[in-house]
């Protein structure tokens, strides 16, 4: 007791999953994700245990696309189904026949209107003509032909429930199965409707016998369930399915089947299942507290789907069946063709055809294998979580971490295991993602608790390098925070330095408040950037940031990704001046400069004040080249070094310069675009450019100026161009100069 007592602080901070967890089990708290994960549980669990075989017994007559294209757009002419009914039972000995379609408007064939026109004209006059009238009248009355085809005959007709504003009715629905004195005023979930579409009368009266075939759509759209019973106008109504079982059986009487009173299920109110009356005996069948039971997909659906035998109407039309294929079958007549509009999402597959899982329905009925969440499905729950939860927040925190991990992955196996002999071997679905998510979340926050210091050495390099670089590199180094350290060393790196143009002049027009939230705004788009592609940030110095890639991480593809951000940032900042333009505020520029080489990074300063920084020549030649980036009237400037390092761009060699501080030349580049994206007009006009360079260099002046007159043609604004051509100009007043090596000299900073 004394040792419990000492950890209550974590058996309190573990029990808040149960407590959420029995929040939602009574529905005080509803968590919609818990819902979905046992909606994800049930479909894989489904999936996974279906039998995938063809029942025999029950064979679907397909109004598939071939039919359509030989027998023509739905709906057929009732001649047409009279024939199909009149196949069906003569020939082949069907069994049982149910519409998954509805018969709601009269089909007058061209003929008998023809004839009732003739009937007003002289005809009526002659004798006999009334006689005749009426015999060429039965004979072409397709509504007549059809009713005659199934009068008399194990049919049963499909319509379907509505609910809209009018409360719109069309049809004759048939007798309904239960009334509502026979629930004894219990207050039954039943799925209500206020409309329907049914039967046109004629129809109704040949063939008594209907059921709706009306699904339950979850709320992600998902088809899981069908309603067995429904209300209208406080009657209640069979499905389609439980109309043809019950014909099946002898049409016993329908009547509720109430729970018994148990301590899991005390008070409640709903139905246990439908009972099934006839000559003494009962049958119960399972429904939830809609009156709705889980269809049981025996397999994926449709044609090859191999749960149940597809036949073509087409064929059944033209006889090519042999002759008694069909004897002592259960037929669904339905449709897979597309434009009718009979596919629906399951759990199975999204485009399942409505007729199927109706099917499935009777399939389940005639094997007595109906899922079903029953009515202490709650009790249930609220049971198993306390058990588990209780277990694991008072045994977790006296447990080491691999005990801990070990007893958690037994209660959760406990638990799977459990929901699933429920489900295989009673056929019951119960709820398993509250429980899942409590043991799971009870552990997690256990060990938080317990273990969330980390060790010493992972925190101060956090400390350290946090305000540096970006989270996820932070994350990287505490995996193996020995390998990382602020002391000095000598790697190669790329260095970036990034300057705002434009600065002076918006700080002589705006105020310094709007001046610091424009500045801030700016550099935290950038620095978004270069956080994002692992570059670190070394300090900003008024309108300049300075970064660096390759450290403290290392990064093998630093110079590619440092080329990547400067080409990001440049975008971003011509996204920032369309804002700029539209709000009236001066538009800003940026130049930034590139460079690779071995550099000196480490923590370094004074005793009052230190930074992680890089130093060295390379860096100053990064600096430098962030300045020329104004003198060649572009945005970014690359070095060489970075250029070969970095081959998926495509590049122009802007000159070769002599920085002040440097003696050698180097060559600078700019990253025109990804080589990718490179078409063959820009590819062509980079080779040109090539031969300006090559012909300036080697002071061939009307060579130059001839590549030059070309690409001004193409591309007269580019500063670049306009910049060489006033170079020429200059050089030819020079004379030839045998040691000039073609470069530009600076000697500013």
């Amino acid at each position: 007791m004394r040792s419990l007592s000492r950890h209550w602080p974590r058996i309190a901070v573990t029990l808040i999953p149960l407590i959420f967890a029995l929040l939602h089990a009574s529905s005080v708290l509803r968590i919609g994700v818990l819902q979905r994960l046992d909606d994800i549980i049930y479909d894989a669990r489904l999936r996974t245990t279906m039998p995938k075989t063809m029942d025999e017994r029950i064979v679907i007559v397909d109004i598939d696309e071939k039919s359509l294209a030989e027998i023509g757009r739905w709906p057929w002419g009732r001649n047409k189904l009279g024939e199909l009914v009149d196949e069906l039972f003569d020939r082949q000995s069907t069994s049982l026949l149910g519409f998954d379609v509805v018969f709601a408007e009269s089909d007058e064939s061209s003929g008998l209107k023809r004839l009732r026109q003739l009937a007003q004209n002289e005809m009526r006059d002659q004798p006999g003509f009334a006689d005749k009238l009426t015999q060429m009248q039965g004979a072409l009355d397709y509504d007549a032909v059809f009713a005659k085809s199934i009068e008399k005959r194990p049919v049963v007709l499909g319509y379907y429930f509505t609910s809209d504003r009018d409360g719109r009715i069309s049809g004759v629905l048939p007798q309904p199965v239960m009334t509502k004195q026979a629930l004894n005023g219990r207050p039954i979930k039943f799925t209500s409707w206020n409309g329907f579409g049914a039967n046109i009368d004629q129809l109704a009266k040949a063939a008594p016998m209907g059921g709706f075939f009306n699904s339950i759509t979850e709320g992600d759209g998902v088809v899981r369930s069908v309603p067995l019973l429904a209300e209208y106008k406080g009657q209640y109504y069979e499905s389609l399915s439980l109309a043809m079982f019950r014909m099946l059986a002898g049409l016993p009487k329908v009547e509720p089947g109430f729970p018994k009173e148990r301590f899991v299920g005390r008070g409640y109110q709903g139905l246990e299942s439908i009972l099934l009356k006839q000559d003494g005996k009962s049958l119960a069948v399972p429904v939830d507290d809609r009156v709705a039971t889980l269809v049981p997909f025996r397999g994926e659906g449709g044609v090859a789907g191999g749960s149940f035998r597809y036949i073509s109407a087409a064929d059944v039309l033209a006889k090519r069946l042999p002759q008694g294929s069909l004897k002592g079958k259960i037929v669904l007549l339905g449709t897979t063709a597309p434009g009718l509009l009979d596919l629906r999402v399951t759990p199975v597959g999204e485009t399942y055809p409505g007729v199927e899982t109706h099917a499935n329905v009777i399939s389940g009925l005639l094997d007595g294998k109906i899922f079903v969440k029953p009515d202490y499905a709650v009790g249930y729950e609220v049971v198993v979580l306390v058990i588990a939860g209780l277990l694991l927040a008072l045994a977790l925190p006296l447990l080491t971490a691999p005990k801990a991990m070990a007893l958690s992955g037994v209660v959760i196996a406990a638990l799977v295991a459990l929901n699933f002999w429920m489900y295989l071997g009673v056929g019951l679905v119960l709820p398993l993602a509250s429980a899942l998510i409590m043991a799971i979340t009870a552990f997690a926050l256990n060990m938080s608790y317990g273990y969330f210091v980390e060790s010493r050495s992972k925190r101060e390099l956090a400390n350290l390098f946090g305000t540096y670089v970006p989270p996820e590199l932070v994350d990287e180094m505490v995996k193996d925070p020995d390998s990382y350290s602020m002391k000095a060393a000598n790697k190669e790196l790329t260095v970036m330095f990034c300057d705002m143009r434009g600065f002076t002049k918006m700080s002589e027009t705006m105020g310094p408040t709007q001046l610091q939230e424009l500045l801030n705004g700016v550099f935290s788009r950038l620095t978004d950037l270069i956080r994002s592609n692992r570059g670190t940030i070394d300090k900003y110095m008024g309108d300049c940031v300075m970064a660096f890639w390759g450290a403290p991480v290392d990064t093998p593809n630093h110079a590619a990704l440092s080329v990547k951000t400067a080409m990001e940032m440049a975008s971003a900042v011509r996204t920032i001046n369309e804002d700029h333009r539209a709000r009236g505020l001066p538009e800003i520029g940026i130049g930034i400069g590139l460079n690779t080489g071995t550099m000196c990074v480490g923590d370094m300063g004074s005793d009052i004040r230190r930074s992680y920084t890089v130093i060295g020549d390379s860096v100053n030649l990064g600096s430098r080249l962030e300045g020329l980036s104004k003198a060649y009237g572009v945005d970014i400037v690359v070095s060489e070094s970075t250029r070969k390092l970095a081959p998926d761009f495509a590049w122009q060699e802007l000159d070769k310069v002599r920085v002040k501080g440097k003696a050698q030349a180097v060559a600078i580049f700019w990253p025109a675009a990804p080589i990718d994206r490179v078409d063959k007009e820009y590819a062509a006009e980079l080779k040109t450019w090539a031969g300006v360079l090559k012909a300036y260099r080697a002071q061939d002046w009307d060579q130059a100026d001839v590549h030059l007159l070309n690409l001004e043609r193409t591309n007269a604004k580019k500063y670049l161009y306009q910049l060489y051509s006033e170079r020429v100009a200059s050089m030819r007043l020079l004379p030839f100069d045998p040691e000039w090596d073609g470069a530009t000299n600076f000697e500013t900073k």
